[in-house]
């Protein structure tokens, strides 16, 4: 694959809380996840872009109003790096963190369901598995129907990784009862309907808290690479986690430490 990207400029803002806690920065996650030092992460879970397009005006999610009968378009909020570029933007990530991941850690990233001919989630499942090593594919049922046409979409998947050739991934779950399916409502997982003021593609703080509690203890450092508004960073301070944010677009970046502080805030962290 040609691995040539556009990095929209290389300068980054940063933010570090007064407790040492939270690092985040605002820039291009191919020049500053080469900036983090080797094995310094204990999890990564993120939510990278999809490649869609979405939210530019012609697609669906933008025409939601009017796909479904109720009224005009909303208006454009396109998502930075969501175009052709992401599929190489995440083979690309995946490589950095097989180098950034301590020893026996796990990485879960979120991705799209089913669709073809070329299913996203089986391409990124078999690129995961050469950076680094393919555990399981969790899918998670957002309850009644999504967008789409045909075949509403109701689901999205959570592929999980280990780091090869150093042990499996630890897991801290004991009651043995935790399934590869996450059915609506389970953990307290609800799916969210984003307002003009949300990302596009938010997803509820239970989801991250959800695989941020199986992969890693109190005190670790959790990195999100497409932070997006901060969703994974409020539930690694929520958890007692540390947490490494890296976010291209500047407003929601500056979203994201908003919400952050407040969940510093709620834990009584300075």
């Amino acid at each position: 694959m040609n691995r040539t990207y556009r990095t929209h400029g290389t300068d980054a803002s940063r933010w570090e809380s007064p407790c040492g806690r939270v690092a985040l920065y605002c820039g291009n996650a191919l020049t500053l996840l080469r900036g983090l030092p080797d094995r310094s992460v204990d999890m990564v879970f993120t939510d990278p872009p999809y490649g869609h397009n979405n939210n530019n005006g012609g697609d669906l999610i933008s025409n939601r109003e009017k796909a479904l009968g109720q009224g005009t378009p909303g208006e454009r909020r396109p998502i930075a790096g969501d175009t052709g570029e992401a599929n190489g933007l995440f083979l690309y990530t995946l490589y950095q963190f097989a180098r950034l991941l301590k020893n026996a850690r796990g990485c879960c990233c979120c991705c799209c369901g089913g669709g073809g001919p070329d299913p996203q989630f089986t391409r990124w499942a078999q690129w995961m598995d050469v950076a680094l090593k393919f555990k399981q594919a969790v899918v998670w049922d957002k309850g009644k129907m999504g967008l789409g046409w045909h075949y509403r979409r109701s689901y999205e998947m959570i592929l999980v990784a280990e780091k090869r050739g150093a042990g499996k991934a630890r897991w801290f779950d004991e009651t043995r009862k935790v399934e590869n399916v996450i059915r609506p409502g389970d953990y307290g997982i609800k799916k969210i309907i984003p307002q003009k003021h949300q990302h596009p593609t938010e997803n509820p703080v239970a989801l991250a808290q959800h695989f941020i509690g199986l992969h890693s203890q109190s005190g670790e450092t959790i990195l999100d690479s497409f932070m997006g508004s901060g969703t994974t960073g409020v539930a690694a301070v929520r958890t007692g986690r540390k947490f490494i944010g890296i976010e291209i677009d500047a407003e929601h970046f500056a979203t994201a430490r908003r919400r952050i502080e407040r969940a510093l805030e709620e834990v009584k962290c300075p």
